[in-house]
């Protein structure tokens, strides 16, 4: 299956939240789908990232994952997913947090420079713990993804409009004119 990183994909506002989006559907078994899972892909990212992530000024041109850290790189997408999911609602655990701090203390031993994926991967998430408005961290109404609201309002409830927002609105439309011309 053919596969590009389109802006779409880093919408999270934040590095570590676009590598924790790269599961697809991620609580549905049977359409989940872990853009990381083919090493070229993995590979892509990178380049991708640096030009379309929400923190592209701050880690400027990122580089690959060594074949050595990918099984780290995923143990700390899978950390930061799961502290900041469950800190959305309102359940992190102090195991959570030490669990996403320890990958990302390895991590950043075992990256070659600050310029890795997963160094800056690691920065990015060790800055969301110390977000001054953590309220501003949410879950995608639609697909599940974690993004940052930065409106002025907070009223974002959809990690992109042009995707997302637009498929709810299509299917609200849908079923109520389905529901008007039903006798």
């Amino acid at each position: 299956m053919t596969f590009s990183w389109t802006p779409h994909r880093f919408v999270g506002g934040a590095l570590a939240l676009d590598v924790a989006n790269s599961v697809i559907l991620r609580h549905e078994p049977e359409g989940r789908r872990d853009r990381f899972a083919l090493p070229e892909q993995l590979a892509a990212f990178p380049e991708a990232a640096s030009l379309l992530s929400g923190e592209r000024d701050r880690f400027g041109v990122l580089r690959p994952v060594p074949p050595q850290n990918a099984t780290l790189f995923l143990e700390l997408r899978e950390a930061i997913d799961a502290y900041f999911r469950n800190r959305v609602r309102g359940e992190a655990s102090r195991q959570q947090l030490a669990t996403l701090l320890e990958v990302s203390a390895t991590a950043l031993r075992a990256s070659p420079g600050d310029d890795s994926l997963e160094a800056a991967t690691a920065h990015s998430a060790l800055g969301l713990i110390c977000e001054p408005e953590p309220e501003r961290m949410k879950i995608c109404f639609n697909c599940g993804w974690l993004f940052i609201d930065r409106s002025k309002n907070r009223s974002r409830t959809w990690c992109d409009m042009a995707v997302c927002g637009n498929r709810v609105k299509a299917s609200r439309h849908y079923h109520r004119n389905k529901k008007e011309i039903s006798p």
